[in-house]
């Protein structure tokens, strides 16, 4: 079942009701977040990782938010930041670079048990590696997360004009990587 913000909101602003009100944003918000953390650190358990982790962040700021925008965008903003804190610090930490031939995507997906992809989806994983990591964010959002751009311009801090141009960069960078030229 699905709350809305208000009933959230509302519940958790009461102390009897606090950890209820945390519950029912969890419920509420779990798997749209792990998807997108996914999609961005691409193991299962690196996400399930990040996710905890972003839960934690909203649990103990959640009292501070404001409403100056969508408690969803709020959440995303979390998430991709803690995904990407996560990827750098595997960057720094990591003894094969990403960057690297040594490190295959592919092989990492399938052998994944949660990963249920073909072909296709490995190529456009592989694909979308390969842009920078703000194009990066800006296609996932857009691509799989269907989020609009104002909503796309709170998560990121960003010009709508921006995250346009981003997008569609990525996307040529995409095709030329799928076929080739």
């Amino acid at each position: 079942m699905e709350y809305s913000d208000e009933e959230i909101l509302g519940s958790f602003a009461k102390p009897e009701t606090k950890e209820k009100a945390f519950s029912m944003l969890v419920q509420t918000y779990q798997e749209r977040l792990y998807w997108h953390i996914r999609r961005m650190v691409v193991s299962h358990d690196d996400a399930d990782d990040v996710l905890q982790n972003t839960f934690v962040k909203v649990w103990r700021n959640l009292a501070n938010f404001q409403g100056n925008s969508k408690l969803y965008t709020w959440l995303y903003r979390i998430a991709t930041n803690e995904s990407l804190t996560f990827l750098n610090k595997k960057k720094r930490t990591s003894s094969t670079p990403l960057e690297t031939d040594d490190y295959d995507l592919g092989a990492t997906l399938t052998s994944d048990p949660y990963f249920d992809g073909d072909e296709i989806q490995i190529r456009l994983q592989e694909a979308i590696e390969t842009l920078p990591a703000k194009q990066k964010q800006v296609f996932l959002l857009r691509y799989y997360d269907e989020m609009k751009y104002d909503e796309m311009s709170e998560v990121l801090d960003t010009s709508v004009g921006a995250l346009k141009a981003s997008y569609h960069h990525a996307v040529k960078k995409i095709e030329k990587f799928l076929t080739g030229n």
